[in-house]
């Protein structure tokens, strides 16, 4: 195989990761996802800070799942396991999906009935998975999952299984040598917290490697209707247009707050609004299309760095020519539903060129 020829995120970073010569590797070539410098973005933040975008939508089902799904799947693979299971708000059901179909398992996924984006259910069904919809929310489908899970019938592979950690710590890995150090803040979307946490585990590992010589400080925003970390207890009835981050008690809480507290961090919310404002403001100023979750970095900036709020961001004193990544987690495509709100629709023309030319103002 050609040596430049990249097979994924197990065998790049072989070195950094739980597997042994035993564990077949379930690969699609996912990671090495573009990290895209903003210059729009850089200039909301000024003093010469330099803004990046780490486009995981460009992963092979679209997400960041990918990452941790490719080592989920692989050791279940290792361990003999034969169906591996998931609760889902949409995208680790793809990629759950996805995996255990290249791997020959079977894959039950349960989803929150009427919760999820077209894009994401389609997925789940089109590899082949199980899909059962549930009568309640993510929540309610990861307690099942865990009940279904603990007499061993099923390997579960949402981000309680250490893994799905490993697999996603991948990416600041590729951000760090891409930069050639950490960043100075890294903001990122929360919603079942597994994320933030994989990127601070990945910070640390290699900074005590001493392939980087500094750990960035980590910002997290949860969508306000669907916000436990930020408020500190659980959201019984989390809602949001953000599906991918629609979790009242995420899993990995405690990762989350550790990630924030040792980096001098915080956690904060943006509305539906800002989300879905950022979402159109990024495709449309430059060029990336993210669906509403992944939006909510993008929120979270515009929140701090803007003049309104830059008063009050923890980050406001940020060192000239800073560097700051944003992770947006998930392909526009993921849930085409939700921009529409903003009421696109084509302009309509006869098919002459001079109607065309008139209904553009360039007559």
């Amino acid at each position: 195989m050609n040596a430049l020829h990249d097979r994924g995120v197990i065998s790049r970073y072989r070195e950094f990761l739980p597997v042994t010569d035993a564990t077949p590797v379930v690969s699609l070539n996912e990671g090495s996802t573009p990290l895209i410098h903003s210059p729009k973005l850089s200039k909301i933040v000024g003093r010469g800070a330099e803004v990046y975008v780490k486009y995981e939508g460009l992963n092979p089902t679209g997400s960041f799942k990918d990452r941790g799904m490719t080592m989920a799947i692989s050791k279940a693979c290792e361990r003999g396991v034969k169906a591996v299971i998931c609760a889902s708000t949409g995208n680790t059901s793809a990629a759950a999906a996805a995996y255990a179909a290249r791997a020959d398992l079977a894959c039950a996924v349960l989803l929150p009935a009427g919760k999820i984006a077209a894009g994401k259910l389609l997925q789940a069904f089109i590899y082949g998975a199980k899909v059962v919809a549930i009568d309640g929310n993510f929540d309610d489908a990861l307690r099942l999952v865990r009940e279904l899970g603990a007499d061993g019938r099923f390997e579960i592979v949402n981000s309680i299984n250490p893994f799905r950690i490993e697999g996603q710590k991948t990416a600041s890995f590729e951000i760090i040598e891409e930069l050639g150090d950490a960043p100075d803040i890294h903001i990122l979307p929360v919603g079942n917290a597994g994320n933030i946490t994989a990127y601070w585990k990945g910070y640390c590992e290699f900074r005590d490697l001493g392939r980087a010589t500094k750990r960035p400080r980590m910002a997290g925003f949860q969508a306000a209707g669907s916000a436990p970390v930020y408020l500190g207890h659980v959201v019984e009835n989390p809602e949001t247009v953000a599906t991918a981050i629609r979790i009242g008690n995420p899993a990995s809480w405690d990762g989350a707050k550790a990630a924030v507290k040792e980096s001098d961090g915080c956690v904060d919310i943006v509305t539906d609004e800002q989300i879905l404002d950022a979402q159109r403001w990024l495709a449309s100023e430059e060029g990336i299309f993210v669906e509403p979750a992944s939006a909510a970095s993008v929120a979270g900036l515009m929140k701090c760095f803007t003049e309104e709020g830059r008063a009050t961001c923890p980050f406001r004193n940020f060192p000239e020519g800073a560097k700051i990544v944003l992770t947006v987690t998930g392909h526009g495509l993921k849930d085409p539903e939700a921009p529409m709100v903003h009421g696109f629709k084509a302009l309509e023309a006869k098919a002459d060129a001079g109607a065309v030319a008139k209904v553009l103002g360039v007559e």
